[in-house]
């Protein structure tokens, strides 16, 4: 019909793709006002998210369909536009999984972390991100897997072949590996989460600042920053210090002179460390007389305090008034002495 109008081929198929393009265009723009007003009363803005994301490959999709519509009137031959129809089409697939990626993106996690709200547990960041990223590969290995034998690639032995190189990259990878699966074992067991407090062996202290696919970041007492490979981490001792809870001990060891009364060192200083700040009530703070020394009789004093951050300064203010109270109580606090003989 249309060639009655437009004698040139080339000027039809323009004129085709633009007013299909529009046609499309209008009809997925009155499909987004509808969608837009049917959630606008949605709590989330999870919806709006997905509508905005997915309008650039919808584009590049309704694109593609009006090329294809329009290639219907220009006059190649059987074999060029079978190859044209095909290189449509691949695009057209690429467009559509871009579009599943980007809607993958924003809704994922809000979705997952939604529902572990509702059964009242907490979604793992590191496992959400590597559940994430297996399934974006997977997204992209099936869309390669379906333009392949949409162009006639035997995928059997392409599979077959794949499976050999496979053997051989994870003999070259098997470092990296070795950190990915050390990674996945890290996250399945949730023996550290990112914000975690953690001694590892080496002597290395910090905050889990991110759990990766190869490696993890500690942030050191020292605002030093260590990549620490995740097969490592998962194969040594870790002293997490917020689990079960955040609660951390304090131990401050003094000595006082012989002949002083015990139980009044006991009472002193136990009434000190209770006003330490940040020290809790549970478990309860105590004083325990441990030896008889050379030169001075022996205690330490045990209490918590709420959080491991604040370990390093109720040790500076317990030692500080436990030694002002004793002072102020006239209470010795030797030092060590040797007495020498001198024999004439």
């Amino acid at each position: 019909m249309l060639e009655n109008y437009i004698q040139d081929p080339y000027l039809r198929a323009l004129v085709l793709l633009i007013v299909s393009f529009i046609i499309l265009r209008v009809a997925v723009f009155i499909l987004e006002k509808i969608i837009l007003k049917l959630t606008i009363k949605t709590k989330t803005n999870l919806d709006d998210l997905i509508l905005k994301k997915s309008n650039n490959p919808l584009t590049w999709i309704i694109f593609f369909i009006g090329l294809k519509i329009s290639f219907t009137e220009l006059p190649f031959n059987e074999v060029t536009s079978l190859i044209l129809q095909r290189i449509l089409l691949t695009f057209a697939i690429l467009a559509f999984t871009y579009l599943i990626m980007a809607v993958f993106s924003v809704s994922f996690s809000r979705v997952v972390k939604r529902a572990a709200r509702k059964a009242k547990t907490e979604a793992n960041e590191g496992m959400l991100q590597l559940m994430g990223a297996v399934i974006k590969i997977i997204i992209i290995i099936v869309a390669i897997i379906f333009i392949l034998s949409y162009w006639g690639v035997e995928i059997g032995p392409l599979l077959a072949g794949i499976g050999i190189g496979g053997i051989a990259i994870a003999f070259a990878l098997q470092s990296t590996l070795s950190n990915i699966f050390g990674g996945i074992s890290i996250i399945l067991d949730k023996s550290v989460n990112v914000g975690d407090l953690v001694n590892l062996d080496g002597g290395v202290q910090g905050r889990i600042l991110d759990i990766g696919i190869r490696s993890t970041k500690v942030k050191t007492f020292d605002n030093e920053v260590i990549i620490v490979p995740n097969s490592k981490l998962a194969s040594e001792n870790i002293h997490n210090v917020g689990q079960p809870e955040p609660k951390s001990r304090v131990v401050i060891p003094f000595g006082v002179a012989y002949g002083t009364d015990v139980e009044k060192v006991k009472k002193i200083v136990l009434k000190e460390i209770k006003s330490v700040n940040n020290a809790v009530e549970d478990p309860e703070p105590t004083v325990k007389f441990l030896e008889m020394a050379d030169s001075s009789i022996n205690f330490k004093a045990y209490f918590f305090v709420n959080s491991f951050e604040n370990r390093f300064n109720a040790i500076d203010e317990a030692n500080t008034k436990i030694y002002n109270a004793l002072n102020k109580a006239k209470i010795e606090i030797p030092f060590p002495q040797m007495d020498v003989h001198v024999k004439k």
